[in-house]
């Protein structure tokens, strides 16, 4: 066996461990997309909407800890709402797009998926599940979403959401000519 000399050795674990340092996000629908096909499609102007008080405190119940942002863009047509947010999974955010209407879950899109494992929630199959779902009782999902192996975090963090934008509409009062 020859030596390696320790800086050949270094560059060879560097270009070893670039697929793991290069895995990049998957952006599954831009945020254009989904406005488009959210208000089949041109979008309305976006709303503003701070997360002060009970709005903040409601949020912060729905999440288990605050949102990073201190105010939220919507947009709302006639009783129809879409809310684009973010939730840590295991350890990256992942971007998802609600649309609410009279109350319930029309659709919910993951648009980006950051982590290395779990992108099974991007998948329709596991999406669908959130529609039709309202709030419940103490601000959980009014039925529970089947869960995916290896993704029970990603999971968690898509039901907080769909939660939280049921929450946002309603606190919003989205509703005709808004």
């Amino acid at each position: 066996m020859f030596p390696i000399p320790t800086h050949k050795f270094v560059i060879l674990l560097l270009l070893l461990a670039m697929p793991a340092l290069a895995k990049a996000a998957t952006v599954y629908e831009s945020q254009a997309e989904f406005l488009d096909r959210a208000f089949t499609g041109t979008p309305p102007e976006p709303g503003l909407t701070w997360l002060t008080g009970d709005r903040k405190s409601g949020v912060r119940q729905l999440l288990g800890h605050d949102y990073p942002a201190l105010r939220l863009r919507y947009w709302c047509r006639d009783d129809r709402s879409a809310w684009i947010l973010e939730e840590i999974g295991k350890d990256l955010p992942i971007t998802v797009g609600i649309v609410v209407e009279q109350n319930s879950i029309d659709s919910l899109r993951v648009l980006t998926y950051r982590e290395n494992r779990g992108g099974e929630v991007a998948t329709p199959a596991f999406t669908e599940q959130f529609n039709g779902r309202a709030l419940g009782n103490r601000g959980s999902l009014d039925k529970p979403i089947d869960g995916i192996t290896g993704a029970t975090l990603s999971v968690q963090a898509l039901t907080r959401l769909a939660g939280v934008a049921l929450f946002l509409d309603e606190n919003v009062g989205c509703v005709s000519g808004a």
